[in-house]
């Protein structure tokens, strides 16, 4: 009998047990940039909330490397064990330590030497500019800290240790919203004393995931040095590089849509910043319910990977249906949240005129329409990563946000001004999800072939 729970537990229990904390984790990562919005809101203003959603694509750079490295290096973790090669394993949590590193310290040199030119590229305009300098000089020091610290985190649930995992997400942010309040309003910091306070928390958290080191339940690697073999990286790169492409998907979003909602607010009643401010709290409200169905993909990984290296195909296949239908009705009382109580959402991110408040209210109900079936995207990319098939992760990963928001996001302005860029988002949400299940299904009758041969 398989020893590995992974391999006889019921999948119920299992998705239950490794979801559950990597949800927690994943929304409470996420509190990083919420709960700096809403303080900043309060502390600073609506141009403070506009510069952070300026500087929200280095974020998602940043957590494009981690889920690269994190989720591409306990696939490989998680395909090996289930086949019973523990040095190989092995192999792949010491490249994954090597690999963050160089490419946490490549990125935060990047950020320094073209932090000006970027923001712009994000959509900074004159007003917005200083503010978005003094965030991103500052949170760009905890960069390689938080890449390390994902990757981690990513590895430590493929061992087992969901639990610990979880853990060291949430004492950096809780350490961090506690820190908030503290530095912009006692201290007087500004949207610096929020930039600090983010980058303390990951800090903490750093060490906390490094710790676990010592304790791997199903490989030793304690005192063996971290490998820097490029083949090994290359491998772990194509495994992670659907979940990577989601959040590069969303960095590209994010520049084209700041910078058409500067142009086509321009033209409108609500002016440049106004249309920025807004988006950039429906985005951060959004990444709450992206961060669950992140989790649910991430703590679905481990089962899916170990039981597809196992060859129990039919747990599969049950890990990846409960994945997707718990994500529908989480998202669905979100989707209620929206379109019911969308002014106390936007209004716990402080106060603002209006004409901002009214552009907030219908972005969030119209963007977002189509909520429901996002975590359909984000699983099935996950699932053909796990099951170690990136080429058809990589191709979902790009469906909804590149293949079909982007031309949407372009061609639906022309015609319908700021409220095309609305209506893009539930269309391609729509084609994207039609386009995951067919590709899924497709999966499912091969994987029964092969049950039958």
């Amino acid at each position: 009998m398989d020893k590995n729970i992974l391999g006889f537990e019921k999948t119920s229990v299992l998705l239950r047990k490794f979801a559950v904390p990597s949800i927690v984790a994943m929304l409470v990562g996420s509190l990083y940039n919420i709960v700096d919005q809403i303080f900043i809101g309060h502390g600073v203003g609506y141009l403070g909330n506009a510069a952070t959603n300026v500087a929200f694509p280095l974020s998602t750079i940043c957590m494009s490397i981690s889920l690269l490295t994190g989720v591409g290096s306990a696939s490989g973790f998680s395909l090996e064990l289930g086949a019973g090669n523990k040095d190989k394993a092995a192999s792949y949590v010491k490249n994954a330590l090597g690999m963050a590193s160089v490419l946490g310290v490549l990125y935060f040199v990047l950020i320094c030497i073209f932090l000006k030119p970027m923001l712009k590229v994000f959509g900074a305009t004159a007003d917005i500019m200083d503010y978005a300098i003094d965030y991103t000089r500052i949170t760009a020091l905890g960069m390689p800290f938080l890449i390390l610290t994902n990757v981690m985190s990513n590895l430590i649930r493929a061992d087992g240790s969901p639990k610990y995992s979880m853990t060291c997400m949430i004492i950096g942010a809780v350490l961090n919203t506690i820190l908030d309040p503290v530095f912009i309003f006692v201290f007087k910091m500004g949207i610096a004393g929020a930039a600090w306070a983010t980058v303390i928390g990951q800090i903490i958290s750093f060490f906390v995931a490094v710790y676990y080191i010592k304790f791997f339940k199903s490989i030793d690697i304690q005192g063996k040095p971290i490998e820097f073999a490029v083949k090994k990286w290359l491998k772990i790169a194509s495994l992670g590089m659907s979940n990577s492409l989601n959040q590069v998907a969303i960095t590209l979003v994010q520049i084209i849509l700041n910078n058409s909602l500067i142009h086509y607010g321009a033209l409108s009643v609500y002016g440049s910043e106004i249309p920025l401010a807004g988006c950039g709290i429906v985005m951060k409200v959004n990444s709450i319910l992206i961060s669950v169905f992140v989790g649910l993909a991430q703590g679905s990984q481990p089962i899916m990977g170990y039981n597809y290296g196992a060859k129990q195909y039919s747990r599969v296949k049950e890990t990846y249906k409960l994945a997707v239908t718990t994500s529908i009705c989480i998202a669905f009382f979100g989707f209620l949240m929206f379109q019911i109580i969308p002014e106390k959402i936007i209004a716990l991110f402080g106060k603002g005129e209006k004409l901002y408040i009214d552009f907030s209210v219908r972005f969030i109900k119209t963007f977002l329409f189509m909520i429901t079936f996002t975590g359909v995207q984000i699983i099935s990319s996950n699932f053909f990563s796990a099951i170690g098939k990136p080429v058809k992760g990589i191709f979902l990963s790009l469906t909804r946000q590149v293949i079909f928001l982007v031309p949407l996001l372009v061609i639906l302005p022309l015609y319908f001004g700021i409220d095309g860029i609305m209506y893009s988002g539930p269309i391609s949400d729509t084609i994207a999800v039609i386009v995951c299940y067919s590709l899924v299904m497709l999966e499912f009758k091969r994987i029964d072939k092969i049950k039958e041969n």
